[in-house]
């Protein structure tokens, strides 16, 4: 990590920076020109009397108070139950083509070659634990 420090050192030591007088003043001028925000520039405060405040209020709770009384109030409709000639109409009937599937010849070969190696691999155990 000294190695890099020093090459990093020696590298900035080489750097030559000039600013010209135009930047230095463009700089200048923008951080002169940078300015708190005032409280003049705040949002205006509306001057509304309290009672319309009090009036949205009562309107509010009062909207919410019916909203309350409707929901619980309501009785719940059941709906009617599907009779069973209705649930048949609306059944599609499908005619099913269906086939046994086949092993085709390579499959066929896969499987018994799987067969005969666990058969084989049964022997090998059973003559090592000697049974």
């Amino acid at each position: 990590m000294d190695k890099l420090a020093q090459q990093l050192r020696n590298d900035a030591e080489k750097i030559e920076v000039t600013v010209s007088d135009q930047l230095d003043h463009r700089i200048a001028a923008s951080l002169q020109n940078v300015t708190p925000e005032n409280e003049s520039y705040a949002a205006p405060r509306s001057h509304r009397p309290a009672l319309f405040w009090w009036a949205s209020s009562l309107t509010g709770i009062a909207a919410a108070v019916a909203v309350i009384v409707i929901v619980n109030t309501r009785q719940p409709v059941e709906p009617a139950a599907p009779t069973p000639s209705s649930i048949a109409a609306a059944v599609p009937v499908i005619d099913w083509k269906a086939e046994t599937a086949m092993l085709a010849g390579p499959l066929q070969q896969e499987l018994d070659a799987l067969q005969s190696d666990i058969r084989r691999a049964e022997r090998e155990v059973r003559d090592d634990i000697g049974l």
